[in-house]
């Protein structure tokens, strides 16, 4: 296998992978593909870390990692909502769905940062702000075409959209292809203590 280029995510289900598609079918309208590189509702995930590239070798040491830290941590739910852009409203890189998470999921994600960085993986510098990205604005685009960005954003209304029960955590790995990128999901490691 050598080296993949890999991330550890929660997944959402089909369901509301197509909901956010819906809310948001406006904004893609809107804005076209052009100025957007918009993320497929197949691909919508809660990323919790992304490791990068990684050798095949060190695949079980992660997985026993994940295994260990998904054991101290009990499923929850998070309610997505509302919709913004990274790193802000004014410059947008990234546009994304929004999360109202308890304090479950940044325990979960500090674990899962430092199990990682046992492991060689550097820290995340910037603090975790959940979110679900739902695309990525293209370089090069115009100043124009920013404020275009900025206005479809600013009117369009992402309300309630649903919520996921986070239940496990999944090792994927990502293939880049023309035609974007594809998840394989490598792993999972289910939350709360194991059965006797």
């Amino acid at each position: 296998m050598g080296i993949l280029r890999t991330f550890i995510a929660s997944e959402l289900p089909t369901s509301l992978q197509d909901s956010i598609d819906k809310a948001t079918g406006h904004l893609h309208g809107v804005l076209g593909n052009d100025l957007v590189r918009w993320v497929p509702s197949k691909n919508i995930h809660l990323t919790l870390k992304f490791l990068g590239e990684v050798s095949s070798a060190n695949l079980d040491l992660i997985k026993n990692m994940l295994t260990t830290e998904a054991a101290q941590h009990q499923a929850f739910d998070v309610s997505i909502e509302g919709i913004g852009s990274y790193p802000t409203t004014r410059q947008p890189r990234i546009i994304w769905i929004g999360l109202d998470a308890p304090a479950a999921l940044g325990s979960l994600q500090r674990a899962i940062e430092t199990g990682a960085a046992r492991l060689g993986y550097p820290p995340e510098e910037r603090k975790f702000s959940p979110h679900l990205t739902i695309g990525r604005v293209r370089q090069n685009t115009s100043t124009t075409d920013i404020q275009r960005i900025r206005t479809a954003l600013d009117d369009a209304k992402v309300g309630d959209i649903g919520s996921s029960r986070v239940d496990a955590i999944h090792l994927f790995k990502s293939d880049l292809t023309p035609t974007g990128s594809v998840y394989t999901k490598l792993f999972s490691a289910f939350l709360g203590k194991p059965k006797p």
